[in-house]
């Protein structure tokens, strides 16, 4: 089905008489009554669109469906786009020591709290929340499309002064100027460090070094490895991307996407993607997220979330060359465990994964190290077609 996001491209296929089946995706189309009462619409979706009561009477009447934004909910229903960190934190007041929760993302996660978190108080709730989930998928395949993905998973509690969060920046730094798309769950802490490396991709390491030295500075009587409550936590991620903006015409090259929840709104997505995929239902942002990373998945000191991002991808790894029920390839991407004595000491989960890889075809890209060279390497020297593998 044909997707349209912009007005050129609706005047252009509306003009064709008989419109063609297509889903037009949140435009504002009240000036168009005489081109919508004149066609027909049958299979065709208005998604998210702007249409007056006559217009929406035409597509319904003629076989067509229009789903609009709901003004009684702060998020929008359909989105054309994923959000970008100036929507979503759109209100924060940089003086205050509470300028986050004046944003719209910390609001949304408040109505989010108040209609019911993972049980919805009401059948629109519960659906208006799964179409905005849906129209987020849409759009992050369309970013990623043709795009080599790396997700970086990890902690976040790690703090920014952690020598981890420096190694998963530069790591970060590298993968994305060798064109790689870095993806991460979105939140503070190491997926922080994925995007801040990111974004300083065609800086300087005397930059990222310098903007390092500006993020670390906690207040006194900062609570250790809960960074992300600190009242300017995000005023000096502030400070760092005024100063150090992407240089211009590099915005695209340093494109990177935090994929967040809702579920876990207290913490504040990071400022530094340049795209923010944010979720309510966090199981399908969960799984969504490793599945795109076909390019390998880097799992940096955490604790319990992280645990279970390994074992999922683990399994998604496991039953990838057995379980493709449409003939599309499958893939087995590496699986970098970063940071010896957080896998092999303080939470062992190395030699169970070892375990379990026993005799599977991923064994031979399960990886530990504590080395950001090694790590690139690892990832460079993937040959993604040698484990691509249809179905049976």
């Amino acid at each position: 089905m044909k997707e349209i996001d912009s007005l050129k491209d609706f005047k252009k296929w509306i003009k064709r008489g008989i419109p063609h089946k297509a889903a037009i995706q949140e435009l504002n189309l009240k000036t168009f009554d005489a081109e919508i009462l004149k066609n027909s619409f049958k299979s065709c979706l208005f998604l998210g669109c702007k249409v007056s009561d006559i217009a929406a009477g035409r597509i319904s009447n003629t076989g067509g469906i229009v789903i609009p934004n709901r003004q009684e909910f702060l998020f929008k229903i359909h989105r054309a786009f994923l959000y970008t960190p100036k929507e979503l934190f759109q209100g924060f007041d940089f003086n205050s020591k509470n300028g986050y929760l004046q944003t719209v993302d910390y609001k949304i996660y408040k109505e989010y709290i108040q209609t019911g978190m993972e049980t919805p108080d009401s059948i629109a709730v519960s659906l208006s929340r799964r179409l905005h989930d849906h129209s987020i998928t849409d759009a992050l395949y369309e970013l990623i499309e043709g795009r080599k993905v790396v997700a970086i998973m990890g902690g976040h509690s790690m703090e920014r002064r952690n020598p981890f969060y420096k190694k998963i920046a530069l790591i970060s730094r590298s993968l994305t100027k060798k064109g790689y798309l870095i993806v991460s769950g979105g939140g503070p802490g190491a997926m922080e460090a994925a995007h801040l490396g990111a974004f300083f991709a065609y800086r300087t390491k005397n930059e990222l070094n310098n903007a390092i030295d500006i993020l670390k500075i906690r207040p006194t009587g900062a609570k250790p490895n809960k960074e992300y409550a600190d009242y300017d936590w995000l005023k000096r991620a502030w400070i760092v991307k005024e100063k150090y903006p992407i240089p211009k015409g590099y915005k695209k090259k340093s494109t990177s996407i935090g994929i967040p929840t809702y579920l876990y709104g207290h913490e504040p997505p990071t400022l530094f993607a340049t795209h923010i995929a944010k979720y309510f239902a966090n199981s399908v942002r969960e799984d969504g997220l490793l599945t795109i990373a076909k390019n390998g998945v880097i799992f940096a000191p955490g604790s319990t979330g992280t645990i279970q991002e390994i074992f999922q991808d683990a399994t998604q790894n496991h039953y990838a060359p057995y379980n493709d029920k449409k003939g599309n390839k499958k893939q087995v991407s590496p699986m970098i465990l970063f940071g010896k004595k957080r896998w092999k000491k303080e939470k062992p989960v190395w030699d169970l994964i070892k375990s379990v890889a026993n005799g599977q075809v991923y064994d031979e890209l399960l990886h530990l190290t504590d080395e950001v060279k090694k790590t690139i390497q690892i990832i460079e020297q993937y040959d993604e077609k040698k484990y691509q593998f249809p179905k049976d």
